[in-house]
C-alpha cells in the first residue's frame, strides 16, 4: 500500500482547502452509509418543488431532513 505524505496531500488540495481554519473538522463526526430501501411515499407538492428546485439528489437531501429530525 502507498503511503501519501503530508506535503503531498498539501499540493494537490484544491485552492478551495486550503486556507481552511485550523478547527474546520473539529465538530466533524464519521457517519457510515445503510443501505437504502426505495418505497413510495406521498409528499404535498410545494414541498417536492422546494427540493427538486435545488438539483440533482433532491431525494437525499429529503432523507437527510428527515435523518435530522430522527436524530433530535
Amino acid at each position: 500500500m502507498r503511503r501519501t505524505t503530508e506535503a503531498e496531500i498539501a499540493r494537490t488540495a484544491p485552492s478551495e482547502l486550503r486556507d481552511i481554519p485550523e478547527d474546520f473538522w473539529h465538530g466533524a463526526r464519521v457517519v457510515t452509509p445503510v443501505a437504502k430501501e426505495a418505497i413510495s411515499i406521498r409528499l404535498d407538492q410545494d414541498v417536492i418543488a422546494f427540493f427538486r428546485a435545488s438539483g440533482p439528489r433532491y431525494q437525499s437531501r429529503i432523507n437527510a431532513v428527515l435523518r435530522s429530525y430522527v436524530e433530535q
